[in-house]
């Protein structure tokens, strides 16, 4: 999945025994808002690896690894500054994969 924020940032640090991942779809007034790009400003203190996407159906993809306290706290965040744009939201939990070795916007 091919990930552009202007400047990638390597996430080397992380325990991959202890990483996990979310997926969460945004429903509301999240496109055209800039909100992928919202987003990958929250996520840079996180060490958090992954990517946010546009969907065809207007919704918004998160698509993130980390540890359970990052994701949960990013996604918190996000939830906090976007709640004006965000109707709803679905969120999954899954095994990291290890994929990702940055956070940006996918295309």
């Amino acid at each position: 999945m091919p990930v552009n924020n202007g400047s990638p940032v390597t996430r080397t640090r992380m325990n991959k025994a202890n990483l996990i991942r979310i997926t969460v779809n945004y429903v509301g007034r999240v496109q055209g808002v800039g909100f992928r790009y919202t987003v990958c400003r929250i996520a840079e203190p996180f060490e958090v690896t992954g990517y946010v996407k546009n969907l065809p159906n207007g919704s918004v993809e998160l698509v993130a690894e980390g540890s359970p306290s990052a994701l949960s706290e990013l996604h918190e965040e996000i939830c906090r500054e976007m709640k004006s744009n965000i109707r709803n939201h679905q969120l999954e939990e899954s095994p990291a994969t290890g994929e990702f070795s940055s956070f940006g916007v996918a295309y």
